[in-house]
């Protein structure tokens, strides 16, 4: 075996190690967060909140204040103007909430009846003369239609009525709400106290070879999950607020409720505008039926919140930030969603974006690369 021989074995014994290596580690870190996602969520949400106000702890240090003091500083009124907001708005989501509760069965109940009747108008004579022109049976097909229809109708109230039951009286809900409330600030605090030097411990565990690559790697990822978190964290809040008080202004019962809920699921993209669609139409229709200026008015306060979220809220506010293609981004959340549940959610776009950041490096790598770039090989073509 010549010389460039052995050397080429070499490189390539050590790519496999790395591999290997690599693959474990992240095969590790996948059974983790499979195992642990129904008790991450208040340290995930604690260790995001630590990183986007470590730029205050920042700046308030450079005002004269050491880290301690401007952490206790910032998570002091965090806690203050979170337990005010709270106090402010619980009333009325308790209010509303165990209203939604008493109606909800009547909502279903009436819910199927305008089910009922749409299908039945919908098989009825305009049906059966499109059936006869098409020359198809009339008999049997009206009446499987509607019996199909009643059949969903009947499996979504009961599904929904499940969900709705095992979300209030399951024990796991109420002790995951408890630790998200307590833990989040604790973690939030720690992780402000210690952020820079849990960089600098990992910048010098790094080999010294591929430090620069990593630190441009981790500054190019800051940024994306700055912007992206910052930003959707107002977009929150706009949403919240836009539906909230929209939905409310026109009437709809537990508009508050719908806005808010919307507005707390927006950090996850597109769940919290669904939400909030679905929800305002249901509730619109079964309100306000057979009258439809109601459900006009809430899918007009709906529209207008998906539009603006979609072409000037994100687009300024979040903007490209993230670099993942809408349809991964809504690949991720899905995939995320099903394997780890809410904690999934949570992480789908960050891992997305932190993902993509690698990928457009290792892209870039490439290009640069012998392997891109170097003479074809003899007797390639």
């Amino acid at each position: 075996m010549s010389e460039r021989e052995m050397e080429e074995a070499r490189v390539l014994n050590g790519l496999d190690r790395r591999l290997a290596f690599w693959t474990a580690a992240i095969l590790l870190v996948f059974a983790l967060f499979y195992f642990l996602s129904p008790v991450l969520a208040p340290f995930l949400a604690g260790l995001a909140l630590g990183y986007l106000l470590d730029p205050v702890a920042d700046r308030l240090q450079t005002l004269g204040l050491s880290r301690l003091g401007a952490s206790f500083v910032i998570l002091t009124v965090f806690v203050v103007l979170t337990a005010t907001i709270v106090l402010l708005v619980a009333p009325v989501l308790t209010r509303q909430f165990s209203e939604f509760l008493e109606s909800l069965p009547g909502y279903l109940t009436t819910l199927q009846g305008l089910l009922t009747r749409v299908s039945r108008e919908a098989t009825g004579d305009f049906m059966r003369s499109v059936y006869e022109k098409l020359g198809l049976p009339v008999s049997d097909a009206s009446l499987d239609t509607q019996k199909y229809v009643n059949d969903l109708a009947s499996e979504a109230a009961r599904m929904g009525a499940a969900f709705l039951k095992s979300l209030v009286s399951g024990g796991a809900a109420l002790v995951n709400m408890v630790s998200l409330v307590v833990i989040t600030p604790v973690v939030a605090f720690y992780i402000l106290l210690d952020w820079d030097d849990m960089v600098a411990t990992l910048d010098q565990l790094t080999p010294p070879r591929y430090r620069d690559d990593v630190r441009a790697i981790a500054r190019d990822i800051d940024r994306a999950l700055a912007g992206f978190l910052r930003g959707q964290a107002l977009v929150c809040l706009f949403l919240g607020l836009w539906y909230s008080i929209g939905l409310s202004l026109i009437g709809l019962n537990f508009g508050f409720l719908i806005g808010v809920s919307a507005g707390v699921l927006s950090f996850v993209p597109y769940v919290g505008s669904i939400t909030a669609f679905v929800l305002s139409i249901i509730v619109a229709l079964v309100q306000g039926w057979p009258d439809w200026r109601l459900p006009a008015m809430a899918v007009a306060v709906v529209s207008t919140g998906l539009f603006l979220d979609g072409n000037v809220l994100s687009p300024r506010l979040v903007g490209g930030s993230i670099g993942v293609h809408p349809v991964w981004l809504m690949f991720a959340l899905l995939a995320a969603g099903s394997l780890f549940g809410f904690t999934g959610l949570l992480l789908a776009a960050p891992v997305a974006a932190a993902l993509g950041v690698i990928l457009r490096f290792a892209v870039r790598r490439y290009r640069q690369s012998a392997l891109f770039l170097g003479p074809a090989a003899p007797g390639e073509s």
